[in-house]
């Protein structure tokens, strides 16, 4: 429970699995962007900061 008492607090992990063209495409300048596409929930966006974008290629690499 957070301080208040009326709320609980969790954490969701999601995994996202790249395939080797699409972390190609990135480290050579491609935007980022990610999505969901569910029925009942869609959505998509590409607004990262730079950083973020930079982290991820470091991690991948």
């Amino acid at each position: 429970m957070t301080a208040t008492g009326r709320k609980t607090s969790s954490v969701h992990f999601l995994r996202f699995e790249l395939s080797p063209d699409m972390i190609e495409s990135l480290t050579s300048g491609a935007s980022l962007e990610i999505g969901v596409s569910h029925p009942q929930y869609s959505f998509s966006t590409s607004r990262f900061p730079e950083a973020t974008r930079e982290s991820l290629i470091a991690d991948l690499n």
